[in-house]
């Protein structure tokens, strides 16, 4: 199985007309390397990092639902985490949801396919949404055989 890296960053989403007339998303990609027009209707591999959302609460982080109700004299405990463990441990166990730094993190797509390839331009459009911010590095990893 042979594979092609190409470098490049996002550039922003939009959606184009297949053949057939369904609309397709797509995410625009500029390559940095040199491109080919074999690369269409090829499977590829993306890698890239997801945007950052800064330090975040358990809420917004991993869904949980709140402490108790919104009203009825509550002011700091319907976006705590509520109880974080047992009695016999004595401890936090590893692992344990809680509130931190969100996002930020390396992403890896797999199953998304090359739409179009514009060689002027050294523009890739890539079906579907792609992790991270607009202007931020992505790696194309195109599956040639």
């Amino acid at each position: 199985m042979e594979t092609k890296i190409v470098k490049g960053k996002k550039v922003n989403m939009s959606q184009i007309f297949m053949d057939d007339g369904k609309v397709v998303p797509v995410t625009k990609i500029k390559v940095i390397d040199d491109l080919d027009e074999s690369f269409v209707d090829k499977d590829i591999v993306i890698v890239g990092k997801s945007k950052g959302k800064g330090f975040t609460g358990v809420m917004k982080k991993w869904g949980f639902a709140g402490v108790g109700e919104a009203t009825r004299g509550q002011s700091d405990s319907p976006r705590k985490p509520g109880s974080i463990g047992a009695q016999t441990p004595g401890r936090v166990l590893k692992g344990k949801h809680m509130a931190g730094r969100h996002g930020n993190k390396q992403v890896t797509l797999k199953g998304l396919k090359i739409a179009k390839v514009d060689l002027n331009a050294k523009e890739l459009l890539v079906t579907g949404p792609i992790p991270g911010a607009r202007n931020s590095n992505i790696t194309v990893k195109v599956i040639l055989s």
